[in-house]
């Protein structure tokens, strides 16, 4: 059970330090430039543990040459995080593993503790590993944490839940300069939130222990408090995104709604993994008072600084005091990439101890597969690369549906083969059977995804498979000529195979879909026999698909999937996802579980006098994987392009 705060911490809340003011009676101006990372998801380092190779886009030591050298620039100015850090990379999982004990000081502080930060909020994935590993991190921590919208649950002896289970709020008292070298006293006050929805996303860690309560309202309670207690300006630290449509109670994606509410001076946010300004999906909505240029939002600046560490934020406010009370007279919004600076090397140094043990545990087995999982003739038959994606995720989303009001409702999975050819003819997954690591599940989902659930109908569920079978040329029925399978003007990372249901794909019929979404075919259906537990699809049976933030964002341009369809949006990406699942399989099969496909879909016959061939690679791997598929036959020929030809038997 988290404790209250202690009357210690309560004071704290009101604390200030005794310093005086500037002598003078002009009215003094003030610059003061706050710093924020966001969403570091444990890349302390520019390194992918799951490739083993350094990435120049990401990393808080990346991120920490940036830092110091915009400190270095004002005259003033405060470091803050929104959170979500101590998951996400495989440090993260391994320090979990390792625990947090005898006063140990967890990595992420380690790092973070060199950069002088003034206070850190409490972001969502914070609670994956439990209560009790998150206070023994945070402990390590040199500056404060908050979070303004969780309480304890004391249950009946409390039905209000009125005690905070966090710090709301931080008051700090800073001495700043001015222009002309005079210092003045600031108090600045920071309030963090975090979405409600941890309820759902971490039931078993935190049901019976505390509850959340709305953002925008806690910030009605809070901040009117924070000014009484003197707060000179109010800067938000909401770990959530920017969402413009009208506010819902227990509201996800707050932040547009924050900057409505009346004391708050800036806004610091994060959660959505996207920049601001400059991210495109902030375009166009100036007539909702957001300044996707300047960084504004109803005019108050705000700033949101990325995923990974792969930018920090700024926002430098110009301070003016009148009537003995400092308010902010303008300001400005930046971003700045990690991707041209150096790594820093002080950093570097104090993790080395925990990346090095890191990166030995991700290269060691830790399950069984009984079999290959390759993608080699994804695009030609059901595949194993898909199979346990799709196995992953509908595992996953009837744990995160249950109890909601989803629960009950059949639980599909869309999933494409991510490598499949199309980066050349080494451009395919191949994990042989037999021990498997933890980098390999970087080979089966190499994207860093978020896990997102959409709520279709069967007729939905339908024209989403439509779509998909764009992957494939129309083939003559009547001709014997050699026919191309594949349209190669498709993207292979669009042709999503949707688990749970059973059909076939009828090649012979032109497309209904072109890749950019339009409709080529009004009538064309290419998808047949279409049916979920042997039975035709109802075209009006609500169903749940489980596929990921890029395809339910829009991406793929995919009839009837995006926000207006899109049910709930995970906090895990997906590659966690399928590691979780594979760990979860091994525990369970300690001699190796089957990831073997099963056959949900396949094509249409046609006849046995089509010649329609297929490009893979061209690895032995890959030919004696085809002598086990009745369909496929290889052939001795290699393309232009170093591909391996082979022959599709399209008669049965």
């Amino acid at each position: 059970m988290i404790k209250p705060l202690s009357a210690a911490i309560a004071a704290a809340l009101l604390f200030s330090t005794d310093i005086a003011l500037a002598e003078g009676t002009d009215s003094p101006t003030l610059k003061l430039r706050l710093m924020e990372t966001t969403d570091i998801h444990m890349n302390l380092l520019n390194y992918n543990y799951f490739t083993g190779k350094v990435s120049e886009k990401i990393g808080l030591s990346k991120a920490a040459t940036l830092i110091k050298q915009a400190r270095a620039e004002a005259t003033n100015s405060l470091l803050v995080d929104n959170g979500d850090l101590l998951q996400g990379s495989p440090m993260g999982d391994y320090m979990a593993r390792q625990g947090i004990e005898n006063g140990r000081v967890h990595p992420a502080f380690k790092a973070m503790n060199t950069l002088d930060y003034v206070v850190g909020n409490i972001g969502n994935h914070e609670f994956n590993f439990g209560l009790d590993f998150l206070h023994k991190s945070v402990a390590g921590a040199n500056f404060p944490y908050i979070s303004a919208n969780v309480f304890i649950d004391d249950g009946d002896d409390n039905p209000a839940n009125d005690k905070p289970a966090y710090r709301p709020y931080l008051i700090t008292d800073q001495l700043l300069k001015d222009e002309s070298g005079k210092e003045h006293r600031l108090k600045v006050g920071f309030i963090g939130f975090v979405p409600p929805q941890i309820m759902n996303w971490d039931k078993e860690n935190l049901e019976g222990k505390v509850i959340t309560k709305d953002m925008v309202e806690m910030a009605k309670l809070w901040v009117p408090i924070m000014k009484k207690q003197g707060a000179d300006i109010v800067v938000a630290i909401p770990h959530s995104g920017l969402d413009i449509s009208d506010a819902k109670a227990m509201q996800e994606n707050a932040t547009y709604h924050l900057s409505k509410v009346a004391g708050i001076d800036a806004i610091m946010f994060g959660h959505a993994h996207n920049i601001f300004p400059g991210g495109k999906a902030y375009n166009g909505f100036e007539a909702q008072g957001i300044d996707n240029v300047k960084g504004s939002i109803n005019g108050i600046p705000a700033v949101m600084p990325g995923f990974w560490a792969n930018h920090i934020g700024l926002i430098d406010l110009e301070l003016a005091q009148e009537d003995g009370k400092w308010a902010v007279k303008g300001f400005s919004s930046e971003l700045r990439s990690v991707a041209e600076t150096t790594s820093d090397k002080a950093l570097e140094a104090t993790v080395a101890e925990e990346h090095a043990a890191t990166d030995k545990w991700v290269s060691e087995p830790f399950a069984k597969i009984a079999a290959p999982v390759n993608s080699f003739f994804a695009l030609a038959q059901d595949d194993p690369s898909i199979q346990i994606v799709s196995d992953a995720q509908i595992w996953y989303g009837k744990k995160l549906i249950a109890g909601t009001e989803y629960d009950g409702l059949p639980v599909l999975s869309a999933a494409a083969p991510f490598r499949a050819g199309r980066q050349g003819s080494a451009d395919f997954t191949n994990v042989a059977a037999g021990d498997i690591a933890y980098r390999n599940v970087a080979d089966l989902y190499i994207y860093p995804n978020t896990l997102q659930i959409l709520k279709l109908t069967g007729a939905q569920v339908r024209e989403w498979l439509e779509m998909s079978a764009g992957q494939f040329n129309q083939i003559d029925a009547t001709s014997t000529d050699v026919q191309p399978l594949i349209n190669t003007e498709f993207p292979s990372y669009n042709f999503d195979v949707i688990d749970g249901v059973t059909y076939k794909i009828d090649v012979t019929q032109p497309a209904k879909y072109i890749k950019d979404g339009s409709v080529a075919n009004e009538t064309a259906s290419r998808i047949v026999e279409l049916q979920y537990e042997g039975k035709a699809i109802d075209d009006a049976q609500e169903f749940l698909v489980v596929s990921n933030n890029y395809r339910a964002s829009g991406g793929g341009n995919f009839p009837n999937v995006g926000a207006e369809t899109t049910a709930i949006k995970a906090p895990n990406e997906n590659r966690q996802v399928v590691a979780d699942y594979i760990t979860e399989q091994a525990a369970a099969n300690a001699d190796g579980f089957d990831p073997s496909a099963d056959n949900n879909w396949r094509f249409k016959a046609i006849n046995d006098s089509v010649v329609v061939t297929l490009r893979s690679s061209p690895l032995p791997e890959a030919s004696a994987f085809a002598d086990t598929l009745p369909q496929l036959v290889a052939t001795d020929e290699l393309d232009a392009d170093g591909f391996a030809v082979y022959k599709l038997d399209l008669s049965k």
